[in-house]
Order: structure tokens, then sequence, then C-alpha cells
């Protein structure tokens, strides 16, 4: 069974354009690192207490191992969030 990740979180409005540029460099980085990796940036359209809820997802053709899934959380400790 291929194996994905989905990682939802949610970002202060005033902070979502300094995220979603930031998670889209990141995304840019580990796909031209990772023939094949596939990365989606996904949001929910309202608002919740002034914050915007995201989603990124990852997959590949072999799925995700637990490598490549420590990678990704590596990349991504480097957000602003």
């Amino acid at each position: 069974m291929d194996r994905r990740l989905y990682v939802y979180y949610r970002v202060p409005q005033q902070a979502l354009a300094t995220t979603l540029e930031a998670v889209r460099t990141m995304h840019a980085m580990l796909i031209a690192a990772h023939p094949g990796l596939q990365a989606e940036l996904l949001r929910r359209p309202e608002l919740r207490d002034g914050e915007v809820t995201l989603m990124e997802t990852y997959a590949a053709a072999a799925g995700i191992s637990p490598a490549m899934q420590a990678r990704i959380e590596h990349a991504a400790h480097a957000l602003p969030q």
C-alpha cells in the first residue's frame, strides 16, 4: 500500500502570505531533491477564530518512506511558524 503524508495546521490570517511563500519554497526544494515526490498545499476557504486551516499532502510512486517523512519534517522545522 502506498504511504502518503497529510499535514494539517492553522495559521493566523495576518501570517498567511508569508507562510504560503515559505511552504511553496520548501515544496520546491523537496521536489528538486527527491524526483517523483508530489507535494500539494490546500486551504480551507473559511476563517476560524482569525486563522486559516492549511493542509499539505505528500505522495510518491513508491510511497513516503519513514526516511522521506523525516526529511519533510526536518524541512518543515525551518518554516516561520
